[in-house]
């Protein structure tokens, strides 16, 4: 098989990382927070900076139909609305600084933003409890440009709009149903745009998504029974400090 699959072989350790990086996607997308940012660096060295975010694209949005089926009667639709136009620009904007860029320097981007990324979760750790961001419409469209321009660079807008729901003092079930229909949104408006502008949609990247179908719907079952048991501040600073590790890697 030509393509995408004639970087690397399909029968090795690729494929078994690649079904990991499914069932992580799916766990994330059902409320284990953080996870899936270890995905974006080990997907990014298996295939490349911008052909891996072709092949991982199809997978969150099986995640993404699984996290709105059990999460959508949550979602809180008012701070959503504000935020969706802000995203949609910092799509736009993503989309053509990632035409205009080689593979390695579309990888640094993924590394950096990651990392700033992993730097506003921590921030936002720090200041658990405290409501210091301002509630305005300033505040929406800053956190709405950031997640549009991480999740469309790299799928890396996790932590973005964390902040963002966070600092509304969201429930549990709010949160997870907001930002399940946020990424569904979202990711399905990317869909044409990295098929007829970044062509890194096609045969041989559906295929590889085809085979993955099967640990999205394990993870997403994992992680519905996982996060009422997980103890999330010991897991989420476990997730942080492999993804940023990875993150570096993704230089090298």
């Amino acid at each position: 098989m030509s393509g995408i699959l004639s970087h690397y072989s399909p029968s090795g350790i690729h494929l078994l990382l690649i079904g990991l990086c499914a069932l992580l996607v799916g766990m994330s997308k059902t409320g284990v927070p953080g996870v899936s940012m270890v995905v974006v660096p080990v997907m990014a060295m298996i295939f490349g900076g911008k052909a891996s975010t072709g092949v991982l694209l199809p997978i969150l949005i099986t995640a993404d139909f699984f996290a709105v089926i059990y999460y959508h009667r949550h979602a809180e639709w008012k701070p959503l609305l504000k935020a969706l136009p802000w995203a949609f620009a910092g799509l736009l904007l993503a989309l053509w600084i990632g035409a205009g860029v080689n593979d390695q320097q579309f990888k640094h981007i993924i590394a950096g933003t990651v990392i700033f990324s992993l730097v506003l979760m921590v921030w936002n750790d720090q200041k658990k409890g405290v409501n210091e961001l301002p509630n305005s419409p300033l505040f929406a469209a800053l956190f709405g440009i950031l997640g549009g321009f991480a999740t469309m660079i790299g799928n890396v807008a996790g932590p973005v709009f964390a902040i963002y729901l966070l600092a509304l003092h969201l429930t549990k079930k709010n949160y997870i149903g907001t930002t399940a229909w946020f990424f569904a949104i979202i990711n399905l408006t990317k869909l044409p745009m990295q098929y007829f502008v970044w062509n890194n949609i096609h045969a041989e990247s559906l295929f590889i998504d085809l085979l993955a179908i099967p640990f999205v719907m394990l993870g997403a079952y994992l992680g519905i029974k996982a996060v009422r048991a997980i103890k999330e501040d010991t897991y989420r600073w476990a997730v942080l400090v492999i993804t940023f590790i990875s993150a570096l890697l993704i230089f090298l």
